[in-house]
C-alpha cells in the first residue's frame, strides 16, 4: 500500500472541508480552493482527518492513491500557510521592482519586462535581485515561478539570468584559446 496515500491528512482548526463525490473544497484563513479529483478515489472525513483510500490494487489505482492524497494535503496547507517560491537574479544591471501589483524586470533586453500576476498570486521583492512568488495554490505558484525563470534562464557560461533560490548552475569552460594559451 502507498506510504504517502495511507497517511491521514489532519484538518487544522479554522479549516472547513467539503467533499461532494469527487469535488473537494477547502476553506481556510487564506482563501478557498476547489479541485475535481479522480472519481474512483474514495475521500472521506473521519475524526477531524481526511482519509484517501483506493478501491482496488490495480496499477492505476495505486498510482492515483498517493497523488490524490498529496493534492488534498497541498490544498489544506495552502489555505492555512500558503506557498512561497524564491527566485534570484544575477547579472550586471539585472534587477526587479514592484509597481503596484505588477512586477517589472530589467534583464538586459532593450525594454523592461512587465509581469501581471494571475489572481491569487503575489510578488514580494526582498532586494532588487531576490524576489518571492507567493499564493495558496502550490501548482500555480510553481507555474508562475517557472514562467518568470523562462524570461531569462541562467546561461551556462557566466550564470547570468533568473534562477530558483538555491539552484546551482553548472558553468561551462570558455573557449579553449582563453584558457590554455596559444593553439598550434
Amino acid at each position: 500500500m502507498s506510504r504517502i496515500g495511507r497517511a491521514p491528512i489532519p484538518v487544522p482548526p479554522g479549516v472547513e472541508v467539503d467533499i461532494q463525490q469527487n469535488v473537494v473544497t477547502v476553506k481556510g484563513p487564506r482563501g478557498q480552493l476547489t479541485r475535481t479529483l479522480h472519481p474512483e478515489m474514495v475521500i472521506a472525513r473521519v475524526d477531524g482527518q481526511i482519509i484517501v483510500s483506493r478501491p482496488s490494487e490495480s496499477r492505476t489505482h495505486r498510482a492515483l492513491h498517493g497523488l490524490t492524497r498529496s493534492l488534498v494535503a497541498n490544498m489544506v496547507q495552502g489555505v492555512t500557510q500558503g506557498f512561497q517560491k524564491g527566485l534570484e537574479i544575477s547579472g550586471v544591471g539585472y534587477r526587479a521592482q514592484r509597481s503596484g501589483d505588477k512586477l517589472i524586470l530589467m534583464l538586459g533586453y532593450s525594454h523592461p519586462v512587465e509581469v501581471v500576476p494571475p489572481p491569487g498570486i503575489t510578488f514580494n521583492v526582498d532586494t532588487p535581485t531576490r524576489l518571492q512568488v507567493g499564493g495558496i495554490d502550490k501548482e500555480l505558484v510553481g507555474e508562475v515561478a517557472a514562467r518568470l525563470r523562462a524570461v531569462r534562464p541562467p546561461e551556462p557560461y557566466k550564470g547570468k539570468g533568473i534562477r530558483y533560490q538555491g539552484e546551482r548552475i553548472k558553468l561551462k569552460a570558455g573557449k579553449a584559446g582563453k584558457a590554455g594559451g596559444k593553439k598550434k
